[in-house]
C-alpha cells in the first residue's frame, strides 16, 4: 500500500459485510448501483470531458477485472474451465449472462455477449455504446486468463438498440 493514497484498491476495502449488514446481506437495488454510476459519470465528463470519463472507466473496468480474475476464478489454465467458471460467477453474482459467440483461440480472437448486463440493460436507446467499464473488465479477464494483452471494443449496446451488448476481444503484441 502507498501510504500517501487513501483508496488504493484491496479487498478490504469491502469490509465484513455478514458483520455490517446482518439483515440486508450482499443484496441491493440496480437502481442504487445505476446511480452511483451515473453520477460518477456525469460529473467525470462535467469536470474532464467525455472521452477522459470514458477512459477512467475503462481502467476501472481493467483493474477491478483483474482482482476479479485473481479473487474468483483464480489460476484457471483450460480454456473452456475459464469460460465455465466465469459464466457461472457472474450469473451468481447478478452481473449478467455471459456468452462467448465466436473464439478463434490461435489467432486470439474472441465475440463475447453479456446480456442482462447491470450497466445498461433496460436504458433508453442513445445511440451510442455506454459499457467502457464492461470493455475494460472483459479486456483484464482475457490478459488475465491468457497472459496477453487485449483490446476489447463494444460493437453492439442495449442503448443502441439491441438487445445484448456484444464485444470484440482481440489479442495485441
Amino acid at each position: 500500500m502507498n501510504p500517501d493514497r487513501k483508496y488504493e484498491f484491496t479487498w478490504n476495502l469491502l469490509g465484513d459485510i455478514a458483520q455490517g449488514r446482518p439483515n440486508l446481506g450482499t443484496t441491493t437495488r440496480l437502481e442504487v448501483y445505476r446511480l452511483m454510476q451515473f453520477t460518477f459519470r456525469d460529473l467525470l465528463e462535467q469536470k474532464y470531458g467525455s472521452a477522459a470519463a470514458d477512459e477512467i472507466f475503462y481502467q476501472a473496468g481493467k483493474l477491478a477485472g483483474v482482482e476479479f480474475y485473481k479473487h474468483f476464478l483464480g489460476n484457471v489454465v483450460d480454456y473452456h474451465e475459464f469460460v465455465k467458471q466465469l459464466q457461472q460467477v457472474l450469473k451468481d453474482m447478478g452481473i449478467g449472462i455471459l456468452r462467448v459467440e465466436q473464439a478463434n483461440l490461435a489467432a486470439g480472437s474472441f465475440v463475447i455477449t453479456v446480456s442482462e448486463d447491470l450497466d445498461c440493460s433496460g436504458l433508453p436507446e442513445l445511440d451510442y455504446e455506454i459499457c467502457k467499464y464492461d470493455e475494460g473488465f472483459i479486456a483484464a479477464l482475457m490478459e488475465s486468463f491468457s497472459g496477453k494483452r487485449f483490446v476489447v471494443k463494444e460493437v453492439d449496446c442495449w442503448c443502441t438498440g439491441d438487445r445484448t451488448c456484444r464485444f470484440t476481444a482481440q489479442a495485441i503484441d
